[in-house]
């Protein structure tokens, strides 16, 4: 076992980061290792850490860049200077070993603050092409880890190491498909499409299955007058349409389960034959480390279309069907995921593809490059 060392980790602002970021956590946390969390004041943190009392957190007072024209960009500056001078205190305070950024503007000042005092310095980006905050941070780390290997062309010259998006631990307890299907409230035997928008919903999404639904709930027949089974549905809508989604899936005599959120993801996925979701790195990571087929509607105002690189990843990999939101019809929407959930083999095909297409154990790899980097205490003034 390592000597135990103190890290710390920036990893707020959105569930794409915080959930990662948690995840390293806690296998550093297992191996020994004392962890402080650097989050943003966004509520998704707060209500996120409260399950996570054994690491001590400061928030940050980051915000996104704006326009360098922009009014706000004088207050993105100052709220910056703030952040930085807050790492600088707190690193002097707690001598960290090493420091990671898991992406974003609230981890540009952490990895800026941890270079000027040269203590180790990690950025991770898990999106198969880097934003602009993680393309300007990467200049003051050691190595930049990585989710997709493809998204190396957008650090020319840096350091980087493919580990895959970190899969948190409350997704690792195994379940069967029929006792998580239970949890719902739906039928063990029944094939079961899971619908979801990542930590905000998705309300393009969301609208498609409205539309959808009359065509969902059509029954055919194959050559031997053999029926297909009825679909039912898990819908994670978001906060705002989920009293829409159920009173729409009542009037077509679709069983479904309707919730804007569910906090033990590892009964939806496993009850899952088959996910229609968007394209960001931490639901795509979950999709591979449960083996699940997917249909992929990348967020189409994702900045520099990230989610687009993602699910491009996924469906070359053959692992996943891409639909853009823009030209998604309801009939040939449902269509395809009648025909994908009739298809056994298919979907065997795919969910091998899933799990193949990032690495696995993500969490772990990242830990180790920390461990190996770390500075003896002593060291960091």
């Amino acid at each position: 076992m390592a000597v135990p060392k103190q890290f710390f980790i920036a990893c707020g602002g959105t569930g794409g980061h915080l959930f990662p970021g948690l995840a390293v956590a806690e296998t550093l946390h297992e191996r020994g290792h004392e962890v402080l969390l650097l989050v943003s004041e966004k509520e998704i943190d707060t209500v996120a850490l409260r399950d996570h009392p054994e690491f001590r957190t400061e928030k940050l007072p980051s915000i996104g860049m704006p326009s360098v024209l922009s009014p706000a960009f004088a207050r993105f500056l100052k709220r910056g200077w703030e952040s930085f001078t807050t790492c600088r205190q707190l690193y002097s305070r707690y001598q960290p070993a090493a420091v990671l950024g898991m992406g974003g503007f609230t981890s540009a000042a952490p990895l800026l603050a941890a270079r000027l005092k040269k203590i180790p310095c990690f950025l991770h980006e898990s999106n198969a092409i880097a934003g602009r905050a993680n393309r300007l941070a990467a200049r003051w780390t050691d190595t930049v880890l990585l989710g997709f290997k493809s998204c190396e062309a957008s650090f020319p010259g840096r350091h980087c190491i493919v580990t895959g998006t970190p899969v948190r631990r409350d997704l690792m307890t195994p379940l069967s498909k029929g006792e998580a299907r239970a949890a719902f409230g739906l039928r063990p035997d029944l094939p079961t499409l899971l619908v979801m928008g990542g930590s905000q919903g998705a309300a393009g999404i969301n609208q498609l299955l409205f539309r959808s639904a009359p065509f969902l709930k059509e029954r055919r027949a194959d050559f031997q007058g053999k029926e297909d089974p009825p679909v039912q549905i898990i819908h994670l809508t978001g906060e705002r349409d989920d009293n829409l989604a159920a009173i729409n899936y009542q009037r077509e005599g679709i069983t479904a389960h309707v919730s804007p959120f569910h906090h033990r993801m590892a009964e939806a996925y496993a009850a899952a034959d088959l996910v229609v979701s968007r394209a960001g790195a931490a639901s795509l990571s979950e999709l591979s480390h449960f083996s699940l087929p997917s249909v992929l509607i990348p967020f189409p105002f994702a900045a520099d279309h990230h989610q687009h690189r993602n699910a491009e990843s996924f469906r070359d990999a053959g692992a996943a069907e891409l639909l853009e939101e823009k030209s998604a019809d309801p009939e040939s929407f449902a269509l395809m995921i009648r025909n994908l959930l009739s298809d056994d083999g298919r979907r065997d095909r795919m969910a091998v593809a899933a799990s193949g297409v990032l690495p696995q154990g993500a969490a772990g790899l990242v830990a180790d490059v920390l461990e190996k980097a770390a500075l003896p205490v002593e060291v960091v003034r």
